[in-house]
């Protein structure tokens, strides 16, 4: 690019940025009254929506979080563990058993966060140990904790806990997973609407496709880093697994910037609305937020297992806190997600990206 160019280009960036901050007037009244407020209704339909999903969806959800089928490993064959869990079970739906064949499966199922807890005989033949892992869920392992307890005391039978994998002390309900994912999610989408609103939301060609994309990939990089100094240095709550807890978060914001980009591109400004829908207005309820997917309502419990918001905090906790192979089928699912964001994208850029002829020549389909 020669000298002239660069200024230009330079020029372009300098006047976006500013019409960015200048104050619009309302045009000069060209159509009628009438018309102007037939115009209006619509977006603020879009808006209404989105603000009664928003309380409906937060309120239906999680007004009274109630735990429910929460899992517990047990041995079988452990009989003292057996019998203790089914006098729980006996006084409620909140826990459930769930039966392995040696201490070393049940061991293996609280590192991949498939149980919050492993009840055993203890190796001294004295009483029950419970192992939990709070760091999946404070409040999973509190209510296990909670009943257990009690049973034990009841049936006279001794009860030690242990914590195999502590939440952070310096987060200690288990906030933080849920916040930078809920960040990084919201910082994504973002990106791809400004950039969708900024260039279009169709790309012309497959070189502008892959810019925009590219784009996106920084802007999630970046906003990825930014978490991650946030909450290590900057905030000083993890110290461990940095480098992973970054890649996870730079994965979630461009999985959440691809969704957007792709579903902007089919729908345009109504799909800005679909958006919000599926990743403020479902997503977030769905993530359960500081509660486990076992605490939630049935059809958000199942929301949790694909949402974005959902699957960026359980991604984010088994980075940090986990054995790196269970961080795999969250980051899994996030890779679908891009995928099929991506396949969307370029659908819609071989579709209504190409020029169609008018009568007044050539034109862009969109």
């Amino acid at each position: 690019m020669d000298q002239d160019g660069r200024v230009s280009g330079r020029r372009i960036v300098a006047r976006e940025i500013t019409d960015a901050f200048r104050p619009r007037r309302e045009m000069p009244a060209v159509v009628p009254l009438r018309q102007a407020i037939m115009t209006g209704i619509g977006p603020l339909l879009l808006a209404l929506i989105v603000g009664v999903g928003f309380i409906a969806a937060f309120v239906i959800a999680l007004h009274d979080p109630k735990p429910d089928d929460v899992p517990v490993a047990v041995v079988r064959g452990d009989q003292p563990a057996e019998a203790l869990l089914a006098a729980v079970r006996g006084q409620g739906r909140q826990l459930e058993a769930i039966a392995f064949d040696d201490a070393a499966a049940a061991d293996r199922a609280l590192r991949r966060q498939d149980v919050y807890a492993v009840l055993a005989t203890s190796t001294t033949g004295a009483g029950l140990t419970l192992t939990t892992a709070s760091a999946a869920g404070p409040a999973a392992t509190a209510v296990i904790t909670g009943f257990v307890t009690v049973a034990a005391r009841r049936a006279g039978t001794p009860l030690a806990v242990v914590d195999a994998v502590p939440v952070d002390p310096d987060d200690p309900r288990g906030v933080v997973p849920f916040y930078l994912a809920l960040g990084l999610v919201i910082g994504g989408y973002f990106g791809g609407i400004s950039l969708s609103l900024a260039l279009g939301t169709v790309p012309r060609n497959l070189p502008r496709a892959a810019l925009r994309i590219g784009g996106l990939a920084l802007h999630a990089v970046l906003l990825s880093l930014g978490g991650t100094l946030i909450v290590g240095p900057g905030a000083d709550i993890w110290h461990q697994n940095l480098a992973g807890l970054f890649g996870a978060g730079a994965l979630l914001a461009f999985t959440a910037a691809l969704f957007a980009s792709a579903v902007q591109a089919w729908l345009a400004r109504v799909g800005t609305t679909l958006i919000i829908l599926v990743v403020v207005v479902l997503g977030n309820p769905g993530s359960g937020g500081i509660y486990p997917a076992e605490f939630l309502p049935g059809f958000f419990r199942g929301i949790h297992d694909w949402d974005l918001p959902g699957l960026g905090s359980d991604l984010v906790r088994s980075v940090v806190y986990f054995p790196a192979g269970t961080a795999g089928w969250p980051a899994g699912k996030l890779a679908i997600w891009c995928v099929g964001s991506v396949v969307l994208l370029l659908g819609a850029m071989l579709v209504l990206g190409r020029p169609v002829r008018s009568p007044g020549g050539w034109r862009r389909a969109h």
